[in-house]
C-alpha cells in the first residue's frame, strides 16, 4: 500500500510541475514569486501553539507521525447531518472490482459502456471541442486563444453551471483536494476539534486505499466531491475517458457512504466546454475557485511544497494577500487547498486555519456556503426543492431534470434554471436540449 501512495506523490508532483497556467505563481496580486519566498512580507500575530515552525516545513522534511482518525464509522450507522441519509456500507473494497489506481480507467467494461449511454440519453450537447496535448497553455496555443471554448485553465472563462465564489460576502467555502491521504486524519482531528466543516474534492483511486478516512470525513458532516480517478488533466481525455474518470470516483464514494456527489472539481482546474458538459451530463457541478484575475486567483499554492517549487513563508504570503482580496469583493470565496501533503496539511492546521478563526470568516462547506442544505450535496439525499440536480440518471440510463421553480438567467442563448440564493445552475428540459448548441 506504502509503494503505491509513494507512486501517487511521485506521478501527481510530476504532473502538477509540468507547465501548467499562464499565470504566474503568485496567487493573488501583489503576492512575492513563491519559489523567492523566503521570508513572510507581513508580521504574523495568530498561529497554533503546536504548529511545525515554518522553517521547518520543507520538501526536505522529515515526516512526523500520523495522527489516528478522530473515530472509525460503524458501518450501518446514520449520518446525523443529512436528512434521509441512507445507513453507512461496510468499509470493504474489493480492489478487482475498480480500476487500476492512478491510471485513467479503460473505457471498455460494462460499467463505462453504461455511462457513457447514460450521457447520450441526457441529450446534453457536448461540444466537439479537440483534445488539449500535456503542456498547459503554452503547448495549446490556439485552445488559449478560443474563447467558444471557455477554457477555465488558461483564461478564467466560466459559465453560469460553474461555482467559483459564495454569495454572501466574508464567507468562506471551505475545500481540501487530492485525498485521502495518511495526512487526512491529522486535518480531520484539528477541524473536528474546532466545530469547523469542509468539502473534500477526493481521488477515486485514494478513497480505494483509505476507505476508513473516507467515511469518517463522511460522518464527520463534511461534504464529498468528486476529483476524478486518477487527478489527470481532463481536457486532454476523450470523452469516453472523462465519463470513465468521474462515473468511477462516483462510484466508489457511494459505495463507501451510501450516496452519490452532485458536486466535482476538476484537476489543475483544467476545464472547458467540453468537460464542462460531460460532468453536467453525469449530474456534477463544477466547483473552481476564486479567481479575480489571471494573476489574482484564490489558490494558497500548498500543494507545491512538498515538491520544493513554494516555500511555506510563499503560501502564507498568499494567504494574506488572499484575505485582504476577500475583504474587499462583495461575495465570499473558494480557496484552493489540499490535503494530500503532510506540509499543507501543516500550514492548513498551524497558521491558516488559526487565521481565519480569528477572522469575520464564515467558514463552510461549498455547498452550505451557497445557503444550501448538506443533503442537496448528494444525488440520493437532494429532495429537489432548492437545488435540483442537474440530471438524475435511472438505472434504465433514461434521464430526468430537476424542478423549474428558478429564477431565469442566460448563457450561450441557452435558458437556464438558476437557484437565486446560490446561483446553482437546475436546467430545464429545452436549456439540457440547447446548452452551447
Amino acid at each position: 500500500m506504502l509503494a503505491i501512495f509513494v507512486l501517487w506523490l511521485t506521478a501527481a508532483v510530476s504532473a502538477q510541475s509540468s507547465p501548467s497556467t499562464g499565470t504566474t505563481s503568485a496567487a493573488v496580486s501583489g503576492s512575492v514569486t513563491n519559489t523567492e519566498a523566503t521570508a513572510l512580507t507581513f508580521s504574523l500575530t495568530v498561529s497554533n501553539p503546536t504548529a511545525i515552525p515554518l522553517a521547518s516545513i520543507t520538501a526536505n522534511e522529515t515526516s512526523l507521525a500520523t495522527i489516528p482518525l478522530p473515530s472509525t464509522a460503524t458501518p450501518g450507522a446514520t449520518n446525523t447531518f443529512i436528512s434521509g441519509a441512507p445507513p453507512l456500507p461496510s468499509p470493504t473494497i474489493v480492489a478487482s472490482n475498480y480500476p487500476t489506481a492512478d491510471k485513467v480507467p479503460p473505457t471498455d467494461s460494462d460499467e463505462v459502456k453504461q455511462w457513457i449511454a447514460e450521457v447520450a440519453a441526457t441529450n446534453v450537447h457536448i461540444p466537439n471541442i479537440t483534445a488539449t496535448v500535456l503542456g498547459g497553455c503554452p503547448s495549446n496555443a490556439a485552445a488559449a486563444a478560443d474563447p467558444s471554448r471557455c477554457w477555465w485553465y488558461c483564461t478564467g472563462c466560466t459559465r453560469a453551471t460553474d461555482v467559483q465564489t459564495c454569495p454572501t460576502k466574508l464567507t468562506w467555502g471551505l475545500t481540501y483536494d487530492d485525498g485521502p491521504s495518511f495526512y487526512t486524519p491529522n486535518l480531520l482531528t484539528y477541524l473536528n476539534e474546532n466545530q469547523l466543516r469542509a468539502t473534500f474534492f477526493t481521488v477515486g483511486s485514494r478513497c480505494a486505499q483509505f476507505p476508513n478516512t473516507l467515511q469518517e470525513e463522511f460522518m464527520a458532516g463534511h461534504q464529498i466531491a468528486v476529483h476524478t480517478w486518477s487527478h489527470p488533466y481532463l481536457t486532454t481525455l476523450t470523452n469516453e475517458q472523462i465519463i470513465a474518470e468521474l462515473g468511477w470516483t462516483k462510484k466508489i464514494i457511494k459505495d463507501l457512504t451510501g450516496v452519490t456527489p452532485n458536486y466535482m472539481r476538476p484537476p489543475f482546474g483544467d476545464i472547458d466546454d467540453r468537460v464542462r458538459n460531460i460532468s453536467l451530463a453525469m449530474g456534477l457541478t463544477p466547483v473552481m475557485w476564486t479567481r479575480l484575475s489571471a494573476t489574482a486567483t484564490f489558490d494558497t499554492d500548498d500543494f507545491d511544497v512538498h515538491g520544493g517549487l513554494s516555500t511555506s513563508y510563499g503560501v502564507l504570503n498568499n494567504w494574506e494577500n488572499i484575505i485582504a482580496n476577500a475583504s474587499q469583493i462583495d461575495t465570499g470565496f473558494i480557496v484552493l487547498e489540499h490535503d494530500l501533503f503532510e506540509e499543507s496539511v501543516q500550514l492548513a492546521t498551524g497558521y491558516i486555519l488559526p487565521s481565519a478563526l480569528k477572522s469575520n470568516f464564515s467558514i463552510k462547506p461549498v455547498v452550505e456556503c451557497l445557503n444550501l442544505p448538506m443533503s442537496d450535496a448528494y444525488i440520493e439525499t437532494n429532495n429537489n426543492a432548492s437545488n435540483p440536480p442537474v440530471v438524475t440518471l435511472t438505472a434504465s440510463g433514461s434521464a430526468s431534470t430537476g424542478g423549474s421553480n428558478q429564477s431565469q438567467g442566460k448563457n450561450s442563448g441557452a435558458t437556464l434554471k438558476i437557484s437565486g440564493a446560490a446561483s446553482v445552475l437546475a436546467l430545464s428540459s429545452f436549456a439540457i436540449l440547447a446548452l452551447f448548441l
